[in-house]
């Protein structure tokens, strides 16, 4: 072995057993191992280059341009996207409705609407699709991400076995067209049975022992921070019992004018939370632009005399009627307090003109233990005061701009689904997807789709901006140059060739398993698409040399690329799991190796059952 090559194995060790051991996070051990590779090449030596090359230090930070880093950050805008229509939330809904509380029935249903959606777009794709929906699960029924999560990535990774759309899979049809001499490319159902096979038996595994094997840990602290709904904050602020319907009869004077011009906060005491128009839906009221018209109802909160003073008004009231909660019916709540000295401290809402200036409402105010609801305008602010406040999602916004408050905003999962943009999200997801299949590269379609989004203001620039796991985005960008090292110092090749050549005298049979070794072996360390470039031809080459079927061989190591089941940085979809939900760097490995084992068996037998090796 070379010097580089026994330097690269040094590095990659010493920094993944600080990880191993929990003495360094993952995302710095890639960066560092980043960094010591780039002053290697530098120093001479050819790690990223060639030997000498001073100007090939710079591919230690060329993770950084790849496309499957701009595919992970455009996915994780559109996946957004999808979360704020209420989209995953309502999935979430469904399988707690078909799965209950039951930790296992949970487990395999995730592993399988994973699986699912990784046929048809990228594993990490799906992966980013089904993380909110699995965080929701966990808050909702008290089961613990760290149950959740790795039936993602791992449903991911076996729905991909299944599906030509992965990137190894389309990797290794490419290079049996290029082979020597040139054989077949596989066609689209080619993985279908033999993945699917073992999709099916891998997902039927974690359905029985994921509950056992799976860690149950806590989530990391900004993870298990949980913020109250909006269905949560009303019932906390005792909303209901102060929520009353005015329907504006003829005659009344306040047709015709807007809601900031009959000032039935600063006249009455009174706040509107919404209105509704005859036989339509619920809105958040706009002060300075809707103008109120005949038989418009106000949703309002106060005392019982004084909303009963607005009959004055030839307003009718009634209780509000019980269609759940406001929260429910898509009005949005925030709780907001005074920051440390706030200029608003010792003056009311109605002399800094909140409602002017931010475009909110402010519907109660707890000091101490007692919650007002009327008047709200009227007291002095104090530091420790908590303000419940509704209005227009982007003008919340705004308010988080302000040095005066602070914002703490409330989990969305009481919220319905927003049909418009869950329309909107899916279409452009699906529109990326179909570009892909068409020839379109991925990063391309999904960088695209990405920015419509945001164009679309589906979501804004800054909820963009903090969709992003960037931990994951580090981790992936730091290992590319790991992968680089392994290729440009012969260390992969050497390793493929030397398994290659021990397992080939065992037949058909065992060159196509041998091909899945060496692909699943690889991938723990370099990732699916390096290990396809890398592998493919090695195998391909074995097949045509042994005379054994090209494209079965192909099959069996595409799969094994896929088989990332043993540490967190083997694939890009089983980073993204480990912040949310704390995981370590041996747990994958406890649930992987009989998963891998799984696998390997039922690979065997795909190929002998559809392949006739």
């Amino acid at each position: 072995m070379t010097i580089p090559q026994w330097l690269l194995i040094s590095i990659v060790t010493l920094t993944m057993t600080g990880v191993i051991a929990n003495r360094i996070r993952l995302d710095i051990a890639a960066l560092l191992t980043a960094v010591l590779l780039g002053i290697l090449q530098y120093a001479g030596l050819g790690m990223l280059g060639t030997t000498g090359s001073k100007q090939a230090a710079s591919l230690a930070i060329s993770g950084f341009g790849q496309p499957v880093v701009i595919t992970l950050l455009s996915l994780f805008i559109i996946a957004k996207g999808l979360d704020k229509s209420g989209l995953m939330r309502w999935i979430a809904t469904r399988l707690i409705k078909v799965g209950g509380n039951d930790e296992g029935h949970l487990i395999g249903l995730l592993a399988a609407i994973t699986a699912v959606f990784s046929l048809f777009i990228n594993n990490v794709a799906a992966g980013i699709l089904v993380l909110p929906t699995a965080m929701e699960i966990s808050r909702r029924t008290g089961i613990k991400p760290s149950k959740l999560l790795i039936p993602v990535s791992y449903g991911s990774l076996l729905g991909g076995m299944a599906t030509y759309f992965t990137t190894a899979n389309i990797v290794m049809s490419d290079l049996l067209a290029i082979a020597n001499p040139p054989q077949p490319p596989l066609k689209l159902l080619d993985f279908a049975l033999t993945g699917g096979l073992i999709a099916f038996v891998g997902i039927l595994f974690l359905s029985i022992f994921g509950k056992r094997l799976l860690p149950d840990r806590e989530p990391a602290s900004d993870q298990a921070l949980q913020h109250l709904t909006g269905s949560e904050l009303e019932s906390f602020y005792h909303i209901q019992e102060r929520l009353w319907d005015a329907r504006i009869m003829p005659g009344s004077p306040v047709i015709g004018k807007t809601m900031e011009e009959i000032g039935l906060g600063f006249h009455w005491g009174i706040s509107i939370v919404a209105f509704r128009k005859e036989k339509e839906n619920i809105y958040i009221p706009s002060y300075s632009q809707h103008v109120l018209g005949l038989y418009d109802t106000l949703i309002v909160i106060g005392r019982e005399e004084k909303v009963l003073q607005l009959q004055k008004l030839n307003l009718e009231i009634s209780k509000a009627q019980e269609n759940g909660s406001l929260s429910q019916q898509g009005i949005i709540f925030a709780e907001v307090i005074l920051s440390p000295h706030s200029m608003a401290q010792r003056q009311t809402l109605k002399e800094i003109e909140f409602r002017q200036r931010y475009g909110l409402s402010v519907v109660a105010l707890r000091r101490h233990d007692a919650i007002h609801r009327t008047d709200v305008g009227d007291f002095k602010l104090a530091f420790g005061d908590s303000l419940l406040v509704i209005g227009p999602n982007q003008r919340f916004m705004e308010l988080k701009k302000s040095p005066d408050f602070i914002i703490f905003e409330p989990n969305p999962a009481d919220q319905p689904l927003d049909k418009k943009l869950a329309l909107q999200s899916s279409f452009m997801l699906m529109a990326a997807v179909i570009a892909s299949i068409i020839g379109v590269p991925i990063y391309l379609s999904m960088l695209f789709a990405a920015l419509l989004t945001i164009i679309f203001k589906v979501i804004t620039p800054e909820e963009a901006y903090r969709s992003i796991e960037w931990q994951a985005i580090f981790i992936v960008a730091g290992m590319y140059a790991v992968s680089l090292a392994m290729v440009n110092t012969g260390l992969a090749s050497m390793f493929g060739t030397a398994i290659t050549r021990m397992v080939a005298p065992l037949g058909p049979l065992g060159v196509a398993g041998s091909a899945f070794l060496l692909s699943a072996a690889l991938t723990q360390i370099i990732g699916g698409q390096v290990t396809a470039m890398v592998a493919g031809p090695v195998v391909i080459t074995a097949a045509v040399l042994t005379n054994v079927n090209p494209q079965a061989v192909a099959v069996a190591a595409a799969i094994g690329c896929s088989s990332s089941f043993f540490t967190p940085i083997s694939h890009p979809v089983n980073t993204l799991m480990v912040g949310p939900a704390n995981y370590r760097f041996s747990d994958y490995a406890r649930v992987g190796w009989p998963l891998f084992v799984l696998s390997f068996v039922f690979l065997l037998a795909g190929l002998s059952l559809f392949w006739g090796l």
